[in-house]
């Protein structure tokens, strides 16, 4: 008797300081989580597929693809390869479309209906699937909302009623990663029990709840790099800007920081649209307004094929990519209106302006050119350009008498870079007063 009250009195003193539970959540196995944001494309797919090999071999008891993707550019037999990866995947995985306001729209949707587990955060959505997807020539289904969904959205409490979730979670859903471990805890699933929580007491003797480790993994820098290129504005705006700093470069006769700059960003843009669907006629289209604009700057005037360069450009703007997942590339016009008008200024004032200040003679102390005797190189009507012992000049005609090209001429002042000059023979003060041959 004596040694069973000694016994009850050492379990209750025991238990009264022991600070923690057996059980502790660092003991648990590791749950990685993988974020999918952007489109998906090559690089997202890629990743997507080696998170669910690196998963599979790291001794992970889960992945978790956390989801806030507006589509996929990839083609639908690379979109299948990565779905089957989810699919067939020796470990259990969920897909949670989070933080609050993340949305899965396009072909992104399709990974809740693959994945062994899926759930939303508050405010939330998923939808416009489109036609419908095959995987091993069987439509992939999303509950009773399939068919509302090609076109429509649900937020989190509507996909959760209409079945399209794989998760019992409340109309709130799940606002943060950490409650999808919470609700993944004890699941079984392709045959393993999900153990993502532990039960731990506390100092004060209340027992807490402590979610298993977990591990993030993102794209790298290159791949978020390249990733990120592929963004349908981004690509634009890096593909036409690095061929005009190409240009800038090429007319400033030598090769610095603009040159560097363009031709990487000529090479990430190219990137982009490579993953992007993209009109070839467009494409075309850009590269031809690129070079009619160039034609312009070497003569320092913008001239009928800047007007041309410039038409080209904007078609081009307006038709580049192609009807797959059109909605998700459509260019806001903000990025329309900053990329026209950004080539418009640096083709029209920028460059020509550079080429002339550049080139030209220098005018300082050169007042004895006033009188000189040259030729006109273009038609000057009323500007142009001349030749005077040897050096190009952009000209202006004197008293708006019009000179052709090839005609002589005869300096008559100087305006900073511009030469005023007039006719050898027959200069008059207008059109009416033809001044006679010496």
């Amino acid at each position: 008797m004596f040694a069973a009250l000694a016994l009850s009195l050492a379990v209750f003193f025991g238990a009264g300081t022991a600070p923690h539970a057996p059980v502790d959540a660092d003991a648990l196995a590791k749950v990685d989580v993988f974020e999918v944001t952007g489109l998906i494309d090559g690089v997202v797919a890629s990743g997507i597929e080696r998170a669910v090999e690196r998963s599979s071999t790291n001794g992970a008891q889960a992945l978790v693809l956390q989801v806030n993707s507006r589509g996929a550019v990839i083609d639908e037999g690379r979109m299948q390869e990565v779905l089957l990866a989810i699919r067939n995947s020796s470990i259990p995985i969920g897909v949670w479309v989070g933080p609050s306001g993340a949305q899965a729209h396009g072909w992104s949707t399709w990974l809740l209906a693959v994945a062994d587990v899926s759930a939303m955060a508050p405010n939330a959505s998923v939808g416009k699937t489109g036609l419908p997807f095959l995987l091993d020539d069987v439509p992939l289904s999303l509950g009773e909302a399939t068919t509302l969904l090609r076109s429509g959205t649900l937020d989190t409490a509507q996909a959760r009623k209409q079945g399209v979730l794989r998760l019992e979670i409340s109309d709130e859903g799940v606002p943060v990663l950490r409650n999808m471990l919470f609700a993944l805890d004890g699941l079984t699933v392709k045959g393993k029990t999900l153990d993502t929580v532990a039960e731990v007491v506390g100092d004060d003797g209340a027992i807490v709840r402590e979610a298993a480790t977990t591990r993030f993994f993102k794209l790298g820098t290159l791949e978020q790099l390249m990733h990120t290129s592929s963004s349908a504005a981004l690509a634009y705006l890096l593909f036409a800007f690095g061929l005009a700093l190409l240009v800038f470069e090429f007319f400033t006769a030598g090769i610095g920081i603009a040159g560097f700059v363009g031709a990487v960003s000529t090479l990430l843009g190219s990137f982009g649209l490579a993953e992007l669907p993209v009109r070839p006629v467009a494409l075309a289209l850009l590269v031809l307004a690129i070079i009619a604009l160039a034609i312009d700057v070497q003569v320092g005037i913008p001239r009928v094929w800047t007007a041309i360069g410039m038409v080209l450009f904007v078609i081009a703007s307006f038709t580049l990519y192609g009807s797959v997942q059109e909605d998700e590339l459509r260019i806001s016009w903000l990025t329309l209106v900053a990329g026209i008008a950004s080539m418009a200024l640096a083709f029209i004032v920028g460059m020509p302006s550079m080429v002339r200040t550049r080139f030209a003679t220098p005018t300082i102390g050169r007042e004895w050119l006033i009188g000189l005797e040259g030729t006109a190189s273009t038609d000057i009507s009323p500007e142009g350009e001349v030749t005077v012992q040897g050096a190009r000049w952009r000209a202006r005609t004197n008293r708006a008498t019009p000179i052709t090209n090839g005609q002589p001429v005869r300096g008559a002042a100087i305006d900073g870079v511009t030469l005023d000059v007039e006719p050898l023979e027959g200069a008059a003060r207008d059109y009416r007063e033809m001044r006679k041959p010496r």
